[in-house]
């Protein structure tokens, strides 16, 4: 009986602004300015048309608020993402956010390291061989080999054992007669 009365109310005030004037009746979130999407947002991922610098957005989310365009934080990370491009196949914006990914996996693990640290150790990594590597399979090798309970120095000693060891390019198939590309 309750329940019928509550929606009586409801009813009765709703239909209690038919009458009035079409500026009386509007209703208060109809005259509440709303805020436009603006740097004080941090997108939780990167899309491939986000306008954000990677290197900001990743500094943002390491200080979980946004980060100046220009400081310590956001001119190491443009720094580390730069050389990143060197290193993997993936853009800056996909290292940002594999980074992330992967700082966020690990934090649930309960092995939180800082997304700077991540980055230049993955790099370091993928320096010990000349090819270019795929970032977020080496994120996710990384993942594995702490979850098997090395620590950060041992993972990254392993994988750059590990990389290290790879051919400098691929080895051309039997008969190939093509020249590899420069």
């Amino acid at each position: 009986m309750r329940g019928a009365a509550a929606l009586a109310a409801v009813l009765a005030l709703g239909l209690s602004a038919c009458g009035k004037g079409e500026d009386e009746a509007k209703a208060p979130e109809e005259t509440t300015v709303v805020a436009t999407r603006s740097d004080a947002d941090i997108p939780a991922w990167l899309s491939p048309t986000d306008p954000m610098d990677p290197a900001r957005w990743l500094a943002s989310k390491a200080l979980g608020r946004p980060a100046p365009e220009v400081g310590s934080q956001t001119e190491h990370l443009r720094h580390s993402l730069q050389r990143a491009k060197t290193s993997f196949i993936e853009d800056p914006r996909m290292v940002a956010n594999r980074t992330v990914q992967l700082g966020q996996m690990l934090a649930e693990a309960g092995k939180p390291e800082p997304y700077a640290d991540l980055l230049d150790g993955l790099e370091e990594v993928a320096a010990a061989t000349t090819r270019k590597q795929l970032y977020g399979e080496l994120c996710q090798h990384y993942f594995n080999t702490r979850q098997q309970g090395a620590d950060r120095a041992q993972a990254l000693a392993r994988l750059t054992e590990r990389y290290a060891a790879q051919p400098d390019a691929p080895a051309p198939a039997a008969g190939d007669t093509a020249k590899p590309p420069p």
